[in-house]
């Protein structure tokens, strides 16, 4: 076997046990006797670092995952003489340098869809465990504690809020989509490029300036792709421009949102609460400050991780590399980069969203 195929996963440990769960090391992506059968050796890790560094050398395909993510660096692609393809098995992959690849002409593809019900549907629970002051009230029953005017005194309807998305792609679009029956107040977005009128009639949303959103909205959630533009786009000039106790939840990535900004909106009570499950780095540092920050619902990168989400996005990678040793085209919408261009534009937006 002279080629060589390398995944960088999670391990699950005993949680490995459930054979659905394969977006962990132990499981593999269901990959491995499909690609051996195509004489690759598969090398499967956990490590990000040094064994990553090891193997790249001869790699020719890389995979990796959001929830686990192997930084591709510039350094790295360089050190990466025979690397053609990565893919991200998931959605997202800012965690490649996307400028050094396309100067390598190495193909970045994703499994786009695979993941956008999972996430959405995380996001609409978030919101309503904010709004609804959900977490402290679960807290007091499992420390026998009862004392209702402490949680009531912080809970409130979601219907008659304003709420609004940055971004509205496929997640940011299915969120609203979920609000819509809320009887939310208005449901706003901002994004690069607007709806088409029909998909936006269907929804009852109205686009508007980034600007404008983060002053009017009572609950704020982020569902674009991390960028140059987007990072530390929630910084502290825009905290200090938000309407004072609103809510903002977070499923994109991590890095959109300062990390000490955010913080200090939190404790200030102009973010009400907070909720995600994206973290710069990850995994998360155990002294990461918005793990004991108050009024916050975070949760490890699992939102579009669910065993359903599993199934798409395995399936999706296997087509994807199966369409590469075939010399077939890849589905243009799962491509990021090919041939030293960027596909997919919502990565190279210039400006804020």
């Amino acid at each position: 076997m002279s080629r060589k195929a390398v995944a960088v996963l999670y391990e699950a440990g005993n949680s490995a046990k459930e054979p659905r769960l394969l977006g962990c090391k132990e499981n593999e992506l269901g990959l491995r006797s499909f690609l051996e059968s195509r004489g690759f050796k598969f090398v499967v890790l956990s490590d990000k670092e040094k064994l990553l560094d090891k193997e790249l050398a001869d790699t020719e395909i890389l995979i990796t995952t959001p929830f686990h993510p192997a930084y591709v660096t510039a350094e790295r692609i360089q050190k990466s003489p025979k690397l053609k393809l990565c893919v991200t098995a998931g959605v997202g992959s800012d965690h490649i340098d996307l400028h050094a690849a396309n100067k390598a002409k190495i193909t970045v593809a994703e499994v786009t869809g695979s993941n956008v019900v999972s996430v959405a549907e995380h996001v609409v629970m978030q919101i309503l465990a904010l709004v609804r002051n959900y977490l402290p009230a679960y807290t007091q029953v499992i420390k026998g504690e009862w004392d209702v005017a402490a949680i009531a005194k912080d809970a409130f309807d979601l219907e008659g809020k304003v709420v609004g998305t940055v971004g509205v792609g496929r997640i940011g679009y299915r969120v609203l989509q979920r609000l819509k029956p809320f009887d939310c107040k208005e449901l706003l977005y901002s994004d690069y490029q607007p709806l088409d009128p029909q998909r936006e009639a269907a929804i009852g949303a109205k686009r508007v300036t980034f600007e404008e959103l983060i002053k009017r909205c009572d609950v704020i959630t982020v569902n674009c792709p991390l960028h140059d533009s987007t990072r530390d786009l929630f910084n502290k000039e825009v905290f200090d421009k938000m309407k004072k106790g609103m809510y903002l939840v977070n499923t994109a990535r991590g890095a959109i949102v300062n990390r000490d900004a955010l913080v200090e909106a939190v404790n200030s009570g102009i973010v009400r609460a907070y909720a995600g499950d994206v973290w710069y780095p990850q995994p998360a540092p155990k002294d990461h400050p918005w793990r004991t920050m108050p009024r916050h619902g975070m949760t490890p990168h699992y939102s579009g991780t669910t065993l359903d989400a599993q199934k798409r996005y395995a399936d999706g990678t296997k087509d994807i590399i199966q369409r590469y040793l075939d010399g077939v085209p890849q589905k243009k919408e799962d491509l990021i980069v090919e041939n030293g261009e960027f596909i997919n534009k919502s990565y190279v937006q210039p400006g804020k969203v």
